[in-house]
């Protein structure tokens, strides 16, 4: 028996809707909020589980002075890092992180193209955890002794079908993605917790390798503080162990606060997202501290290079060594489950954070407001980092960093500029102390790593190119959130209640009665309009033209005998537009607009528009109307004269 045949068009109709479901995108938008523990171990996929790779990458690039290195990172994240995420998680208590505190540094368009680099490596930072942590999953899968051989040479394959699951989940759906982070967190940080208390257990056996060590440290220099100022040139290698905190505040709307909390004021959950971060940052401390100590003294040297059984995995190598294969293949597991997962939390951060800006700053479709067509997106785009840098780690690792350490860096800018006002200057100059050596080490990493700046210019040039096409776009939609129209200006429409309601389009000048006086004399000779009918004028400002949607603000102004509607707008023909709507719904007639006609290069009058808000109004009022309002016959009707 043959089913029913399913037209080509019916299914994609259906997948149409399926991708672009609003319930859905409403359900993950406004999520049910768990405890900070639990949110915590949310961030920790992605946090804790750099523990997979830091202690090989850390022994790599520093060698001997690993543990030294990873001291002065530890100091960094807890009396640098961590009191930064909490300022900032006070002032951007909705996801937003850091960018939202510089959002409005800059005026104007220069404003939209910082944020928007920022957004660049924003996607750095997370897209490259997302590959990042599946190639170092993929890495423990192929170097597990139990693995059929054939898998071996297929990285590129098992990372693409690791990424393929992660964007599964998301298509699926996500409300249990919490209570999957805590239970792969718990056992993968107690599986780590055994590791490393066995691990030092064979140190305090073999007292030896700690003589080796000073050995091999003192040999490179003999001068303690040397040591540590060489260590300190070092750190920044180590920056990938600082890369949980943008994903912390980015997550921080999932975090329950108090019953009293409002939306303006989410007292509760600042405190529990600051519990959130301290915790978080205590216990990757301790686990940095502790395993890149037993890995420098444990493991050869020559096991942390490329093709090593300890590269990107010398906790993983010393599970398997001196707990036996058994329970290294479970701490494997573990370690790719995690790996797998970290991606979440980035996945979750690009949801939360690209929508906040690209579709309001009408940089965007207004579908990117949908889950699962980012998901999609975003999936694509790490298909395509895998296969550029060929699922290996520390290829990626640059790029990470420097996605990781150019957000540290504006965060700690960010929090230094806020405390100038209302703070003690010692506050102000602790925050600049920080921001410096953010900056100091974002520097050296760019410049001993530079393909991570290459790769963020491509994020942010992909972005900004994108953004400004779909600006474009979308510059003859309606672009209002809603009309507010005073007292007076709904008296002037109440008064045109029994005739035609008829406004010049004027632009503001001296704005005397003169003005008004010649301007009506030449609407009403140039469209033969009589005397005894009445006119209104309506006249726009710009705000700020880089702005998209905005709220217009009508007020009611008279000067003389002439009736003015004054409004403000990020662009004028579109409030026009908005304006003849609201004019026609509420008083149930079809306004009519008059115009003069400009006369110059029109690509010159497109440019002003996109640019400014302005240029040939009358053209774009009637394309923005048209596009608003499908059925001719109700349609403001717009006149040019001249």
């Amino acid at each position: 028996m043959v089913g029913p045949i399913v037209p080509p068009k019916q299914y994609r109709r259906q997948l149409s809707q399926w991708l672009l479901d609003p319930q859905r995108s409403e359900a993950e938008k406004h999520p049910v909020r768990s405890h900070w523990w639990q949110v915590m171990c949310l961030t920790g996929v992605d946090y804790f589980s750099t523990l997979g790779y830091q202690p090989g990458i850390a022994a790599l690039a520093a060698g001997a002075l690993s543990p030294i290195a990873t001291l002065i990172l530890v100091l960094l994240t807890l009396f640098g890092a961590l009191p930064i995420y909490r300022r900032v998680a006070s002032i951007s208590p909705h996801g937003e992180g850091s960018i939202a505190m510089l959002e409005h540094l800059l005026p104007w368009w220069q404003g939209k193209l910082f944020v928007l680099c920022l957004l660049g490596f924003v996607a750095t930072d997370f897209i490259i955890t997302i590959t990042l942590s599946a190639a170092d999953a993929t890495a423990h899968i192929v170097e597990n002794p139990f693995v059929p051989a054939f898998l071996h040479g297929q990285p590129i394959a098992i990372t693409l079908l690791l990424i393929s699951l992660l964007a599964a989940v998301f298509l699926k759906g996500f409300g249990e993605a919490i209570g999957i982070a805590v239970f792969l967190v718990s056992i993968y940080l107690f599986l780590n917790l055994i590791t490393i208390g066995v691990g030092t257990y064979q140190v305090f056996n073999h007292l030896s390798v700690i003589s080796d060590w000073k050995t091999v440290l003192f040999a490179q220099q003999s001068n303690p503080l040397l040591i540590v100022g060489a260590a300190a040139l070092l750190f920044p290698k180590l920056a990938l162990g600082l890369s949980g905190f943008e994903t912390g505040v980015a997550v921080m709307p999932l975090v329950k606060g108090r019953h009293s909390d409002t939306e303006a004021a989410p007292i509760g959950r600042i405190r529990n997202t600051h519990k959130l971060l301290a915790t978080a940052a205590i216990i990757m401390s301790f686990f940095l501290l502790a395993s890149s100590l037993i890995t420098t003294l444990l493991i050869p040297a020559a096991e942390f290079q490329s093709g090593g059984k300890a590269n990107g995995r010398a906790l993983a190598y010393l599970a398997h060594l001196y707990l036996g294969d058994g329970f290294g293949t479970v701490y494997d597991l573990s370690t790719i489950a995690i790996l797998w997962f970290a991606g979440a939390s980035a996945m979750a951060g690009l949801l939360n954070i690209v929508p906040r800006y690209l579709p309001r700053y009408g940089m965007a479709p207004n579908w990117t407001l949908m889950i699962r067509p980012l998901v999609l997106i975003y999936t694509t785009i790490a298909f395509a980092v895998t296969i550029i840098f060929e699922a290996n780690v520390e290829a990626q690792g640059g790029a990470y960093a420097t996605g990781v350490l150019v957000l540290m860096s504006s965060a700690a800018f960010a929090v230094t500029l806020s405390t100038r006002h209302g703070q003690s200057r010692g506050n102000t100059i602790a925050f600049g102390v920080i921001t410096l050596v953010f900056i100091y080490t974002t520097i050296v990493n760019i410049i001993e790593r530079p393909e991570g700046i290459r790769i963020a210019s491509l994020f942010i040039g992909a972005i900004v190119l994108t953004s400004l096409v779909s600006r474009v776009w979308r510059s003859t939609e309606l672009r209002t959130e809603r009309i507010e129209v005073d007292e007076m200006a709904r008296q002037f429409l109440a008064q045109e209640n029994h005739q035609t309601v008829r406004l010049i389009a004027n632009r503001l000048n001296a704005g005397d009665e003169r003005e008004y006086f010649l301007k009506e004399q030449e609407v009403r000779e140039d469209n033969h309009i009589p005397p005894d009918e009445s006119i209104l004028f309506l006249e726009i400002q710009i705000s700020d033209a880089s702005q998209f949607a905005d709220t217009i603000q009508v007020r009611g102004v008279k000067v003389g005998q002439y009736r003015i509607l004054r409004a403000r707008s990020a662009a004028v023909p579109n409030a026009i537009a908005a304006i003849l709507l609201a004019i026609r719904d509420e008083t149930g007639k079809l306004p009519h607009v008059y115009f003069g006609w400009i006369e110059g290069n029109p690509i010159r009058y497109l440019l002003r528009f996109i640019l400014f808000g302005e240029g040939d109004i009358a053209v774009i009022t009637r394309e923005v109307l048209r596009k608003a309002e499908r059925d001719p016959q109700q349609r403001p009707r717009i006149h040019v004269g001249g």
